[in-house]
């Protein structure tokens, strides 16, 4: 989604575009997939930002500079099943509080309302520079001076933005259920706890979900909807898309990169860049090791990884279910194990009950899946094709199972369609380096890699170049990319178009 934000706002620009996709179909890890009339999301189901402009949210950015449009529909509620217990909880600050009140008692909501206090300053600080603005030249100081002011009425709270947020948390909330809740949005956010997540990130999630009126939102046709609007906007623009184009190397010449070969053998020439939207450590794996410099790629090679997914796709019949079924459900085992141990948190979407196109009539369609806790370790090494591969899936999939059963009892009776989707899976579908799903660099200890690289010509974009790992991120990281090579004057007159200026 990085590359096709990328790629697609390089077309409005006006540069020719070829985008090299190794999968045969798009979307990368966001892509959906049908089998037997039901449309599954292989990867993120939870958007918000979407339905409405101007937008924070990078990636709604991204398609009001494209002119595409994305149908949403709008929810608010998500179901939860806790060691606390189980219970339904929504988007807005004042249900949230209702929730404490039951669970902890005043103490609890006193604390949280501080926390609100202090991360509404926050909250507007991180949206005060839209990150269309930015780009990776001295042009920035043109597109940027043009929030100064915004800016300079948030500096102080710039500053605290630069942190983890466990630094902010950590003088506020006590309560031991608010700080397990605050770890696990961090971790559903960046994939580290608050310990490791940038403030700004959660910063920005706070501005998104907890103001007044809000909604969230799922595109109408699902993640599918969401990739064929990126390239509808590419090629509108007229960028062309390549599937099952799988890119063996980087053309370098003259310590320039100046294309790509795909593995059929054919090349094609870049007259003024090749954008990688692979992960830091599949970047590295096709440039030629003399294109870049060994410090350069020890470097990011050390860069550390999260851990990879378990996936359940089920369809199944959907007769006697309850009308009010939420669409999504977070189902957290075991508090004292950690937000980030493996199998302990596991997430729940059932898109079909506000979206009915997704399934058959009468039917729904459910992912179930371990949010990046799953060790490829387990993995390595294994024949996809053996007997023991099928064990271990069987074996590693009853965690998704139970959660599952906790909402819908009877649910294996009701499967018509069942999938299994393993480390193994992402690592082969997706390209991913051992399945990961993408850096896992705290907060506390470094900067996600920039976009640049020491080879000229060669840049890159995607979950290794900006914090998030989520859609919002590697779209504002495409976006950031595309920036840099506009002229200063279209990317201006962007920012005016969408709205920003």
């Amino acid at each position: 989604m990085g590359g096709l934000s990328c790629a697609a706002m390089l077309a409005r620009y006006g540069f020719d575009v070829i985008v090299c996709e190794s999968h045969t179909i798009a979307g990368g890890a966001a892509h959906a997939f049908e089998r037997q009339g039901y449309k599954f999301d292989s990867g993120p189901s939870l958007y918000s930002g979407l339905s409405y402009s101007p937008s924070p949210n990078p990636l709604r950015q991204v398609l009001d500079a494209l002119g595409s449009q994305l149908p949403c529909v709008n929810y608010n509620t998500w179901g939860c099943c806790l060691p606390e217990g189980d219970f339904d909880t929504s988007v807005g600050a004042e249900q949230f509080c209702d929730v404490l009140a039951r669970l902890r008692g005043e103490d609890a909501v006193v604390q949280w309302r501080k926390l609100q206090q202090i991360m509404a300053p926050l909250a507007q600080a991180a949206i005060a520079l839209p990150p269309a603005a930015l780009r990776l030249d001295i042009g920035a100081a043109v597109t940027v001076s043009r929030f100064a002011p915004t800016l300079a009425r948030h500096t102080g709270n710039v500053l605290k933005l630069t942190g983890s947020f466990s630094r902010i948390m950590d003088g506020v909330v006590s309560d031991p259920f608010i700080r397990n809740w605050l770890n696990m949005l961090c971790f559903l956010l960046s994939g580290l706890p608050a310990s490791g997540t940038n403030a700004a990130e959660v910063a920005f999630m706070f501005a998104d979900w907890y103001r007044p009126g809000v909604q969230l939102d799922y595109p109408v046709g699902g993640s599918g909807a969401l990739v064929n609007a990126l390239v509808q906007g590419l090629e509108k623009h007229g960028g062309e898309l390549k599937l099952g184009a799988h890119i063996e190397q980087v053309l370098v010449k003259d310590n320039r990169a100046i294309g790509v070969r795909l593995r059929n053998g054919e090349e094609i020439r870049a007259r003024r860049a090749v954008v990688s939207n692979a992960s830091v450590w599949d970047t590295l794996k096709l440039v030629p090791p003399e294109a870049l410099p060994a410090k350069f790629r020890r470097q990011r090679q050390a860069t550390p990884e999260c851990d990879s997914f378990m996936h359940l796709h089920l369809g199944i019949d959907a007769q006697g279910l309850p009308a009010n079924l939420a669409c999504h459900h977070i189902i957290v085992n075991d508090w004292d194990k950690g937000i980030t141990a493996p199998q302990n948190l596991v997430l729940v979407s059932i898109p079909s009950v506000i979206d009915p196109s997704l399934a058959p009539p009468g039917k729904h369609v459910i992912h179930v899946y371990t949010p990046g806790n799953e060790p490829y370790s387990l993995w390595e090494g294994m024949d996809r094709k053996s007997s023991e591969y099928e064990q271990q899936k069987r074996s590693r999939s009853q965690i998704m199972w139970q959660a599952l059963e906790r909402i819908i009892p009877d649910i294996h009776s009701r499967c018509e369609i069942t999938l299994v989707g393993t480390p193994l899976t992402h690592e082969r579908f997706l390209r991913r380096h051992r399945g990961s799903y993408g850096p896992a660099i705290s907060a506390d200890v470094g900067l996600f890699p920039s976009s640049l690289t020491p080879l000229s010509g060669l840049m890159c974009c995607g979950d290794s170049t900006f914090p998030g790992i989520g859609l919002p991120a590697v779209a504002a990281s495409g976006m950031i990319v595309a920036n840099t090579l506009a002229p200063v004057g279209q990317h201006l007159a962007m920012l005016k178009d969408i709205g920003c200026i």
